[in-house]
C-alpha cells in the first residue's frame, strides 16, 4: 500500500494498436506497420507478388524490352474535383510508361505518412489506387511505407515506379520527330491545374473545372493497333503542352507550329486563366497525350483516338518542320507568328 493506492496489480498498458490517425509507431517497422500494412493496404492491393510479404516482388513477363518509371508526387490539397493524390499516382506512371510505346503491367509504391493524417483519408487514397489500378489493368506488386513527424509533410505523398513491356521493333521517344509530321493533342488543356488550385480556395474563385486525371493506356493502345508509325507520345503535365512541345523540339531538332485558332481550352479554364494571368499552354494536365506522326496517318490517328474513352475531343493542332530547330512556333488569330517558349519558374505550385 502506498498513500492508500493498492498498485499490486499495476502493470505497464500494452500500447493501443487501433489508432483513428497516423502515429510514428506505423513507421516503426513492428506490430502497427505490419497491422497498417495487413488492414490498409494489402485488402487494396492484393496479387500473389504483394502477398508474399518480401521486399521485392519476381513476376512474369512476356517478351520484349521493359520500360521503366519512377514518379513522386506530392499534390495538396489531397483531394481535388475529378481526383485525388491516389489516382494521379497511379495515372501518372501508367501515363508515363504507356508513352515510351509500352503496355504498363506492374507499379510499386512507397508512401511518405504524416504524423496525424487520419486513417480514413490513407484508406480512401488506398480505395482510389486500387480503382485506377484496375481501370489501367496493372497490378501494385511491392511497396514501403515511412512515417514522418507532424508538420513535415502535407499529409501524405506518394511515389510510384511502373515497368511496361515494350513489343520488339517498337521505338516511340522525345528523339523521333520528324520534318512533315503534324502534332495531335487528345483534349483540352489546362483542366488539371485549374481544379487543384480551385480546390484550395486561396485565390477566391470556384469553378466547376474537374480534373482531366486518367490512365491513358488503353486510348494509346487503340491507337498503336491502326497507327504503329506513331513517332512521338507525350504526356503534357507540369509546364503544359509548351514546355513539353519545347522538349521534343530540341530532342529531335525540329521546329513545331501550333495553330492557334484550334488549341482547345474550356471556356472556364480560359475564363480563370485571364482572372490570374495565366496561359493554358503552360497548365499541367494529367490526362491528355501528344501525338506526333506522320501527316499521312493523322486520320487515322483521329478517328481510334476519338473513339476512346479519353479521346473523343482529340483535334490536330500542329505541325512539324525542319527550321528553326528546337523552336516552337504559333500562328496567332490574327496571322502573326511568334515564339513559345518553355515556362520559366513555377506557375502553379504543388499540382501534381
Amino acid at each position: 500500500m502506498t498513500d492508500g493506492l493498492d498498485i499490486t496489480g499495476a502493470y505497464c498498458p500494452v500500447p493501443l494498436t487501433h489508432k483513428e490517425q497516423i502515429v510514428l509507431g506505423h513507421g516503426s517497422g513492428g506490430k502497427m506497420a505490419a497491422d497498417l500494412i495487413a488492414k490498409t493496404f494489402l485488402p487494396a492491393f492484393d496479387n500473389p507478388a504483394l502477398r508474399a510479404g518480401d521486399d521485392g516482388a519476381v513476376v512474369d513477363v512476356p517478351a520484349g524490352k521493359i520500360a521503366i518509371s519512377t514518379d513522386s508526387h506530392v499534390v495538396f490539397p489531397l483531394f481535388f474535383q475529378g481526383g485525388d493524390i491516389g489516382h494521379l499516382a497511379i495515372c501518372g506512371t501508367v501515363n508515363d510508361v504507356a508513352m515510351m510505346g509500352a503496355t504498363p503491367l506492374y507499379l510499386t509504391v512507397g508512401f511518405i505518412l504524416e504524423e496525424g493524417l487520419p486513417l480514413d483519408t490513407l484508406q480512401r487514397v488506398a480505395a482510389s489506387m486500387k480503382a485506377s489500378a484496375a481501370e489501367a489493368g496493372v497490378q501494385i506488386v511491392s511497396g514501403d511505407t515511412k512515417v514522418v513527424q507532424r508538420g513535415k509533410a502535407d499529409g501524405l505523398y506518394i511515389s510510384t515506379t511502373g515497368v511496361g513491356i515494350v513489343p520488339e521493333g517498337r521505338v516511340i521517344g522525345g528523339a523521333q520527330a520528324r520534318p512533315g509530321d503534324v502534332v495531335i493533342l487528345s483534349g483540352t488543356m489546362g483542366d488539371h491545374g485549374i481544379a487543384v488550385l480551385a480546390a484550395r480556395g486561396e485565390l477566391g474563385f470556384e469553378t466547376d473545372v474537374q480534373s482531366d486525371c486518367a490512365p491513358l493506356n488503353g486510348l494509346i493502345a487503340d491507337l498503336l493497333a491502326v497507327c504503329p508509325d506513331v513517332h512521338v507520345l507525350r504526356d503534357p503535365t507540369r509546364g503544359g503542352v509548351a514546355t513539353t512541345l519545347n522538349e521534343i523540339a530540341k530532342q529531335s531538332g525540329i521546329c513545331i507550329t501550333l495553330n492557334e485558332k484550334v488549341l482547345p481550352v474550356r471556356p472556364a479554364v480560359v475564363s480563370v486563366c485571364e482572372m490570374l494571368g495565366f496561359d493554358p499552354l503552360y497548365v499541367a494536365n494529367e490526362g491528355k497525350v501528344l501525338v506526333i506522326l506522320p501527316r499521312e496517318s493523322a486520320g487515322q490517328a483521329l478517328q481510334a483516338m476519338r473513339a476512346s474513352k479519353y479521346g473523343a475531343e482529340s483535334v490536330l493542332i500542329g505541325e512539324v518542320s525542319a527550321a528553326p530547330a528546337g523552336r516552337v512556333l504559333m500562328k496567332t488569330a490574327i496571322g502573326a507568328t511568334r515564339v513559345v517558349d518553355v515556362l520559366m519558374g513555377e506557375m502553379l505550385p504543388r499540382i501534381c
